[in-house]
């Protein structure tokens, strides 16, 4: 028992420390759980022959992920998603499973450990890219959803290969398993409802366990949830999740078929379901950190003197299989015209083999369909080519993108041959709103955005824009500056439109300049810098869901605009004091000085405000609100307000 709880500490441990790290460093999840069981395994020693039993337990934690999978899958979605599903993620899979199965077999390997070795690298990693494109703001560009649709198909196409693979079984592979058992003497029967049945009897036994699964998941599990729901009691529903998943994968297994297809299988079913968000929520830290487990206990299982001593090759094969896999990608976005820089981030996202690829290695292993001479290197080139796959991102972030906005807007400035009342600098989300308020009132407008894309973008649906810095003195004369009304800031660059702001009110100090601010600090600099009015782009839009959400709780609509311009009103006057402070300190010192306490004591001022009876007290602003009826009182209990 004592050595069983110094191996789960160690794991723990080597967890909690890698994973950090990792993240930190843009790794992803995958990758800090790989690093933490090569540094405890192979690096230190401190685990080795256990890992293989774990290994057993933590492979659990796929059929979890393929559950939350199933539960993703919506018929609905699916159907919409249908033409690059099928089309990109069928294309990819089948394309890139063919060109490595071919390499394989001009290698003299057998058709059966090539086309496997095919599927394993024809999966991408689902946790890194996801997580990248997310923290990179990727996911709502055109290479980042067609990369989507390739990796849920992906995650489906993992089913049927699990059902697949064990067809490829070598019986020569086989003869030695049962040997090296029988030697060993540590051959067991397994439990299995379909030992010694003839084909026919085999065929309907599986065929009733799937029905059972499907019937079972629409028409029994409802009345279960809600029965267990009754209860109030969260670990019962979690219990009854667990349940499910281990019982429907003990009932795969007795009839021999991959537990993780019928838990994908009992996931999709309960797509539609009204529990499926509780059950997400229940299983998924079950099925986070027995995956992770898994993950540990592959990087724990990389035998390096294999890369040690074939260096080299291991190098080579990694290179030649991301190699290829791009090659089908690229060609792929072309077919599927999948422009610009958008084609290649699709195609160097996807180029990597994936975590899946490591749930088909360790089951063809098992299954006795590609030998443990052939794993072990197979095992070090995925893991290199996700540990590379951060180094793609920084080459399309450094080196691809740029290139291609640099082709965007090398073209020549567009020659501004109209002035405006209004010049607009930005044409993004913020500045289109601006500008269609202006013009649908007859303000005569000039907009000027040096994204050429956003520009062409904007022509489309009819909003005349030019493409030109409007931070160059040459332009901004051109288009009438001189005799402008105002100047509105809208660019996305904070430094650039704190200097232009800077340089209008400087040359230009009559025309009004109207900006936007990210924060609060930003909004202290185009202060600072001459801007005449500022408007924080975030702090109306807040302001209105802070309102809604007093409203949701039963307070009076006349009580709730009363805090509101009560709170307008005192951050108004709280912002020329935090300026004032924010000018005297330095950088380092405004969350040490004057600044920070200045401020923790107009939030102070604040609540002590709201908390004021203003019920005989209107401004101008609000004579127009019906104030609540007398004797009315707020309640958070009840939908309607109460009249007394």
């Amino acid at each position: 028992m004592t050595s069983i709880f110094l191996q789960a500490f160690i794991y723990l441990v080597a967890a909690v420390i890698a994973l950090p790290v990792a993240k930190r460093l843009g790794l992803g999840s995958v990758l800090g759980y790989l690093i933490a069981g090569v540094v405890i395994g192979p690096v230190i020693g401190l685990v080795g022959e256990e890992t293989n039993t774990i290994q057993h337990f933590a492979e659990f934690g796929v059929v979890m992920m393929l559950f939350l999978v199933g539960l993703e899958l919506e018929p609905k979605m699916l159907w919409a998603m249908r033409n690059r599903l099928m089309g990109l993620g069928g294309l990819q899979v089948g394309g890139t499973a063919a060109s490595v199965m071919g390499i394989a077999l001009f290698f003299d390997q057998p058709w059966t450990i090539a086309l496997t070795i095919g599927l394993i690298f024809a999966l991408s990693s689902t946790a890194i890219v996801l997580q990248t494109f997310n923290e990179k703001g990727l996911s709502k560009t055109e290479g980042g959803q067609n990369a989507f649709s390739v990796l849920l198909f992906q995650d489906i196409a993992v089913i049927p290969m699990l059902a697949f693979i064990p067809l490829l079984a070598l019986p020569k592979l086989i003869e030695q398993a049962q040997a090296a058992a029988t030697t060993a003497a540590e051959h067991h029967d397994e439990l299995s409802l379909v030992a010694g049945l003839p084909g026919w009897a085999y065929g309907l036994v599986i065929t009733g366990s799937i029905i059972a699964v499907v019937v079972g998941g629409h028409y029994l599990s409802r009345p279960l949830f809600r029965f267990v729901a009754s209860s109030g009691l969260r670990e019962i529903f979690t219990a009854t999740a667990l349940m499910l998943v281990i019982g429907i994968a003990a009932l795969m297994s007795l009839v021999g078929l991959s537990p993780a297809l019928g838990t994908f299988l009992a996931g999709v079913v309960l797509a539609n379901s009204e529990f499926r968000h509780e059950l997400e929520s229940n299983i998924d830290p079950f099925k986070g950190l027995l995956l992770g487990l898994f993950f540990i206990t592959v990087g724990a299982g990389i035998n390096f003197s294999v890369l040690l001593n074939d260096f080299t090759i291991i190098i080579a094969l990694t290179l030649g299989a991301m190699a290829v896999k791009a090659l089908v990608l690229y060609g792929l976005a072309l077919i599927f015209r999948i422009k610009g820089s958008d084609r290649w981030l699709f195609t160097l996202s996807l180029a990597q083999a994936g975590e899946f690829g490591f749930v088909l290695l360790s089951f063809s292993l098992q299954n006795h369909v590609i030998p443990a001479d052939i794993a072990q290197p197979l095992s070090l080139v995925v893991a290199l080519s996700m540990f590379l796959t951060p180094g793609l991102f920084i080459l399309f972030d450094k080196v691809i993108l740029p290139r291609f906005e640099k082709t965007s807007n090398d073209r020549e400035t567009d020659e501004i041959d109209e002035q405006g009342t209004v010049i607009i600098a930005g044409i993004g989300r913020f500045g289109q709103i601006v500008n269609r308020l202006l013009v649908s009132n007859g303000v005569k407008t000039v907009v000027l955005d040096h994204q050429a894309n956003q520009v062409d973008v904007v022509r489309q649906i009819g909003t005349k824009a030019y493409f030109g810095d409007a931070t160059r003195p040459d332009l901004l004369h051109t288009a009438g500056i001189e005799h402008a009304a105002a100047l509105v800031v809208a660019i996305d660059h904070h430094e650039h439109s704190v200097e232009l702001v800077k340089y209008v009110k400087h040359t230009y100090p009559k025309v009004k300049i109207i900006t936007r601010a990210f924060d609060r600090g930003h909004g202290y600099q185009l202060r600072q810098a001459g801007a005449d009015i500022i408007e924080s782009e975030t702090y109306h839009s807040a302001l209105e869901v802070g309102g809604h959400a007093m409203k949701s709780l039963g307070l009076h609509p006349f009580f709730v605009e009363q805090q509101k311009t009560t709170y307008k009103r005192v951050e108004e006057r709280k912002s020329d004091k935090l300026y004032a402070a924010w000018k005297d300190d330095s950088e380092e010192e405004r969350f040490d000085n004057n600044y920070r306490d200045l401020f923790i004591r107009l939030e102070e001022v604040m609540a002590e405000e709201m908390k004021k009876d203003r019920s005989d007290k209107h401004s101008r602003s609000e004579r127009g609100w019906t104030p609540p009826p007398k004797g009315y009182t707020d309640t958070f209990d009840d939908d309607q307000p109460q009249v007394n």
